[in-house]
Order: C-alpha cells, then sequence, then structure tokens
C-alpha cells in the first residue's frame, strides 16, 4: 500500500502521553524496529545499544511514523466518503481518530486496551490503540499495513452508520428485544461496517499517487481478507473456548466478515449493503 507522502487527516487526537509516546514499549517497539530495519531504516536494529535519550528519540520517531500512517488512512476515508455523501446529496462529516493507550475515557464510558479499537457514537471518535495492529499480527497472523487500514476504515464504516441513521435505529431497540434477538442486530451492524469498509476499499482502488501509481498494490486486498477471516467470532470462540456458539456471536463469523467485505470491494453500492433485509447473511 502506498501511502507515504500523501496528506495526513487533520482529525487525529494524540492522547498517548507526552510527546506522544506509547506507554510500555517492550515487544511492540522490537518488533516497529525491525519493520524499519527490514525497511531500510537501519544497516543493523541491534547494531549498538542505545541509551535512555536515544531510546526515547528512536520511540518518538518511531510512533510519529505510525501515526502518520494511520492519519493518512483517515484521510483516505475522509476522500472517498466526502465524495459520497456528495453524490447522495449530503455532507460528509468526519469523524475524529484518538489515538491512546492502555486505557481511554470516552462518552461511551471508559475502555481498556483489551476492547480494541472501538466507535463511540456519543462524541463520533473512532478510538484506536496500536498495539492492536501488533496483536494482529503476532496473535492472529493478520499483518500488513492493509490489514491495518481495513481496521481504521470499518470503525469509520460505523460512523457512516451514525451519520445515516442505521446505528440509531439499532440502539433504539435495545430493551425490547431479547439479548439473542439483539446479538443477531449487533452481527448485521457488523457486517454492514465490513460491507462499507470494503466499499471505501473499491473507490480507494480507483485513486492514484502523484506518479500515477495505484495506492492500493498487489495482495493488499488479500492483507484485509486475512484479517477479516482471523477474527471472526467462530474462530476466536474456537481459539478461546474450543467450540462455537452462533447466538453469541455480535461481530459475526469469519466467512461472513470475509463475504460483506468482498461484496463491498466488488460492488461499491451502498444500496448492496444493506444486511438487515437479507437472511442471506
Amino acid at each position: 500500500m502506498l501511502w507515504r507522502g500523501q496528506r495526513e487527516s487533520s482529525n487525529v487526537e494524540d492522547g498517548r502521553g507526552a510527546g506522544g509516546l506509547v506507554a510500555g514499549g517492550g515487544i511492540g517497539s522490537i518488533v516497529i524496529g525491525l519493520i524499519v530495519y527490514l525497511l531500510g531504516g537501519s544497516s543493523n536494529p541491534f547494531q549498538n545499544v542505545q541509551g535512555p535519550q536515544q531510546q526515547q528519540q528512536t520511540q518518538t520517531a518511531t510512533n510519529d511514523d505510525a501515526k502518520r500512517f494511520v492519519s493518512v488512512i483517515l484521510g483516505y476515508t475522509e476522500d472517498v466518503w466526502t465524495e459520497q455523501f456528495k453524490n447522495m446529496g449530503r455532507e460528509y462529516q468526519a469523524p475524529t481518530l484518538h489515538l491512546f493507550s492502555n486505557s481511554v475515557q470516552s462518552a461511551c464510558g471508559t475502555a481498556s486496551q483489551a476492547s480494541g479499537p472501538f466507535y463511540c457514537p456519543g462524541d463520533q471518535k473512532v478510538y484506536l490503540d496500536m498495539s492492536f495492529f501488533e496483536e494482529l499480527q503476532q496473535r492472529f497472523g493478520a499483518g500488513g499495513e492493509f490489514a491495518d487500514a481495513y481496521v481504521i476504515a470499518h470503525e469509520v464504516g460505523h460512523h457512516v452508520q451514525k451519520l445515516l441513521g442505521i446505528s440509531d435505529k439499532v440502539d433504539a431497540m435495545r430493551g425490547q428485544l431479547s439479548e439473542t434477538e439483539m446479538n443477531k442486530l449487533s452481527v448485521k451492524l457488523e457486517l454492514q461496517a465490513d460491507f462499507l469498509a470494503g466499499m471505501w476499499a473499491h473507490y480507494q482502488n480507483e485513486k492514484k499517487t502523484s506518479d500515477m501509481q495505484s495506492i492500493i498494490q498487489e495482495g493488499d486486498i488479500d492483507q484485509a481478507l486475512n484479517a477479516a477471516n482471523a477474527i471472526g467470532d467462530d474462530r476466536l470462540q474456537k481459539q478461546s473456548q474450543g467450540y462455537v456458539v452462533p447466538d453469541a456471536f455480535t461481530h459475526g463469523s469469519s466467512a461472513q466478515r470475509i463475504k460483506w467485505f468482498r461484496k463491498g470491494f466488488e460492488t461499491g453500492d451502498l444500496k448492496q449493503g444493506d444486511t438487515f433485509n437479507t437472511t442471506d447473511l
């Protein structure tokens, strides 16, 4: 995926601490350091033992690069959805992406790193602890820049649902339905967000850099599909408890998530993403 040197969104808040440092460091810093090395950033990542000040400078540079990445991806989503909303005769109001480490207070309550990325409709912000990208790669084997971009695009998809009034309709039904029925609605909401992420990728695929190179490159979509497969409810349940309980799904199975992302990518048609009025999920 080509993103370096592209426009960075101004709608990014860095709440990770003074100087934008991610608390903790540890294995995440080592992994990122290896990535920098493999990209030609150093002749040897372990060549010299760094003092505390050098380590802080290195970590700051690394995290700034990570922030640039998410800022560019958010900017990409802004470009696509601004155009799509214009085509609908509406104005797109971009969400804010809030970076945090360990825990965060949102309008939806307090969340920890374990919560993973999420969208809060109360303040219309996407919350992201970027250590999730490391977990996606190390624990689920679904690494890659476009896999990370898919995660961001999925959360922005929830913002699109908020602007279109879809999530408000679902939320209004809480308390009226059983837990099982609400879980089914939650699955449909999540699968539609996957569709919207695929729809974003469809139009992003048409974008070119200044030298007319395609921003989305060969293998990028496979990374997104691999990520969708890795975080399906059935696969996660199988890993954690050894068996699958479909009635407890909240995001959809691996096959469903792949299907709806692919449908959004292949059609680019918002009308094709109505997961609520179909029994064929």
